[in-house]
C-alpha cells in the first residue's frame, strides 16, 4: 500500500464520517417525527410556565417551526395563545434569524450528499488501481476514527467546562450577525429554547455520532478479522 493509497483511503473514510457527524444531527433533530424529545425537554424546563402556553400549543408550534427549517414550510408564522393572548409566536427578528439557521441547516444536508459522493469517487480510484479494498479500507477507517474521536474529546471537554462560551464561539462562526442573541422578556423562541435544550441537544447528537461511529468501528473491524482469517487460515 503506497502512502498516496493511504493518504486517498482515509481522506475517504474521513469524508464519510463527516457525513455521518451531519446525519447525526439530522438523526438528533428530526428522528422522532412526534417531538418527544422536544416535549420532554419542555417539561424539564418549564416552557409552558415561561410562555404562559399549553404544552399542545407549544408542540403545534414546534411541528411549524420544524417544517420550516427543513423547508416544508415557506414562511416561518403561526397564531397562538401566547401570554394570555392571540397573536404571531414569532417576531421579526426570530424569523431573520431561523432564515439563517434553515441556510444552514439545508446547506449542512448538501455538504453531506457531497461528501458521501467524494467519498465513493475516492474508493472507486482506489478500486481501478487494484488497491486491496477488504484489507485496506478498515486501517483507513480506523485512522480517520482515531482524529474524529479525539476532536469529540476536546470538544465535550470544552462544552462540558463551559457550555455558554463554546455557544457563543459556534454562532459568531456560523452567522455573520448578532441577531442570534435574544431578550427574553420580549422574545417567545428563546422561552421555548433555553440554553439547557440546546446543551441537551448536543449531548444527544453526540452521542448518536459516537453510536454510529461506533457501529461502523466494530463492522470494519470484523471485516479485517474476516480477511485476515482467509489469508491465514492455518493461524484461525
Amino acid at each position: 500500500m503506497s502512502k498516496a493509497q493511504k493518504f486517498l483511503g482515509t481522506l475517504a473514510m474521513f469524508l464519510l464520517i463527516l457525513a455521518l457527524l451531519i446525519t447525526s444531527f439530522q438523526i438528533g433533530i428530526y428522528g422522532d417525527p412526534q417531538y418527544g424529545f422536544y416535549e420532554t425537554e419542555y417539561e424539564k424546563y418549564q416552557v409552558t410556565d415561561a410562555l404562559g402556553m399549553g404544552m399542545r400549543d407549544v408542540m403545534e408550534v414546534t411541528d411549524h417551526m420544524m417544517a420550516y427549517l427543513i423547508g416544508a414550510e415557506e414562511e416561518l408564522s403561526i397564531v397562538t395563545h401566547v401570554d394570555g393572548k392571540e397573536q404571531d409566536f414569532f417576531n421579526e427578528q426570530d424569523r431573520i434569524h431561523m432564515a439563517d439557521v434553515k441556510d444552514l441547516f439545508l446547506g449542512g444536508l448538501k455538504v453531506r450528499t457531497i461528501c458521501l459522493i467524494l467519498a465513493a469517487l475516492l474508493i472507486l480510484v482506489l478500486a481501478v488501481r487494484k488497491a486491496d479494498l477488504k484489507r485496506f479500507l478498515p486501517g483507513c477507517y480506523f485512522r480517520a476514527f482515531g482524529i474524529f474521536l479525539a476532536a469529540a474529546a476536546f470538544l465535550a471537554a470544552a462544552f462540558a467546562i463551559d457550555f455558554t462560551r463554546c455557544f457563543t464561539i459556534f454562532h459568531e462562526i456560523f452567522f455573520t450577525n448578532d441577531l442570534w442573541i435574544f431578550d427574553p422578556a420580549t422574545d417567545y423562541m428563546i422561552r421555548m429554547l433555553p440554553e439547557g435544550f440546546f446543551a441537551d441537544m448536543v449531548a444527544r447528537i453526540g452521542g448518536i455520532f459516537l453510536g454510529i461511529l461506533a457501529a461502523l468501528f466494530v463492522v470494519f473491524f470484523i471485516w479485517r478479522r474476516i480477511a485476515w482469517k482467509k489469508e491465514n487460515p492455518e493461524k484461525s
